[in-house]
């Protein structure tokens, strides 16, 4: 994986882009991804956010908070675990993931992702454990 520095834009990325994702806040150690309803926008049952559609948003969300938290020598490696428990369907027209670094050590960081509706629901929670290289 490349560096933050040489990674593009967060709303030139293409999967971002197909998914219809925005960088809605980013701080150090806290990022919130917005999903705007669109046509392309993936459904699930009852024209709620497909499932696989709040994952990728958990990984997204996850990645930005640690990028805003990067030590010079962190070096990105990847997502070692992803867990996320449904609580209800999400719909929008906009629906939000706000992820929050809780520990950050030399080879893992623990971020936790929540994923509400537009009426600030909670809709979804996700755990997720990075990897850095050494």
């Amino acid at each position: 994986m490349t560096q933050p520095a040489t990674r593009p834009p967060f709303e030139e990325d293409l999967f971002h882009r197909y998914l219809g994702l925005t960088l809605d806040e980013i701080r150090p150690g806290f990022a919130r991804v917005r999903l705007k309803f669109g046509e392309t926008t993936p459904r699930g049952i009852g024209g709620s956010v497909h499932g696989g559609v709040l994952a990728a948003m958990v990984d997204i969300a996850m990645l930005r908070a640690v990028i805003a938290d990067l030590r010079p020598d962190d070096q990105l490696a990847g997502t070692a675990d992803l867990n996320i428990t449904y609580m209800r369907p999400a719909h929008g027209p906009t629906v939000d993931a706000e992820a929050t670094v809780l520990r950050k050590g030399r080879q893992l960081a623990v971020v936790e992702v929540e994923i509400f509706d537009a009426q600030r629901r909670l809709c979804a929670k996700g755990r997720v454990l990075y990897a850095f290289r050494r």
